[in-house]
């Protein structure tokens, strides 16, 4: 049986909307929402396959590894087979399966093993969520759901590690500012990712300077 792009496309979405109905705030459907629209909105710069831009960006974090003990399978296994029902061209889901599994920050100094330009559109659209205020709320979130500290002076922050190190890292929350969030406005690929990435950037090196002097008593 054939689906249109728009049936399938619809379907996926109510997929990941059921999937991810009891999911952590900070990706939760409204993130893929987030990152969806932004990833269309950064496509009409962009010379890419809407449709693999339109699936890459719905199943981006089906099953996000951090959820599941740190298994980076389970997301591109569960894409894979909801795909594959829909009748997908292979090379689609192939491709989707790709962005799935190399779209995320690693920490560190991690290569990237795959690239395209559907890949960059998503992958930018993914760290704008990380940025700003949205950025801000959702980082707290995530500690707050890890309960993490917010802040200790005497725990320093970390740009030096692995992979595996970031991953398990219990580190304050504003730590993660400067281990992942002030570093992704330099690493964002498209023209409108950077552009977007700037001022959410420097909105939340305002946060930090009124956090710091709250914290310090001077505000």
């Amino acid at each position: 049986m054939m689906h249109t792009y728009e049936h399938i496309i619809k379907k996926t979405k109510d997929f990941v909307k059921s999937e991810l109905k009891n999911a952590e705030g900070g990706h939760d459907w409204f993130h893929i929402l987030r990152v969806y629209n932004n990833s269309l909105l950064i496509s009409k710069d962009e010379q890419v396959d809407e449709f693999v831009v339109a699936l890459g960006a719905l199943l981006h974090d089906i099953a996000d590894s951090k959820f599941y003990d740190g298994d980076e399978t389970v997301g591109p296994q569960k894409a894979r087979v909801f795909l594959f029902g829909m009748n997908v061209d292979s090379a689609v889901i192939e491709h989707v399966l790709n962005i799935i599994k190399h779209i995320s920050f690693k920490g560190g100094n991690e290569a990237q093993k795959f690239k395209s330009a559907e890949l960059d559109v998503i992958q930018d659209a993914d760290r704008l969520d990380a940025l700003g205020a949205l950025g801000i709320a959702r980082t707290f979130n995530y500690g707050g759901f890890k309960n993490r500290k917010i802040f200790d002076p005497s725990i320093k922050p970390s740009l030096k590690m692995t992979k595996e190190e970031y991953k398990a890292s219990t580190a304050p929350t504003i730590n993660h500012f400067y281990e992942k969030l002030l570093l992704l406005k330099d690493r964002m690929n498209t023209k409108t990712g950077k552009k977007i990435a700037l001022s959410r950037h420097k909105f939340m090196e305002q946060f930090l300077d009124q956090f710091y002097a709250e914290w310090d008593g001077e505000k």
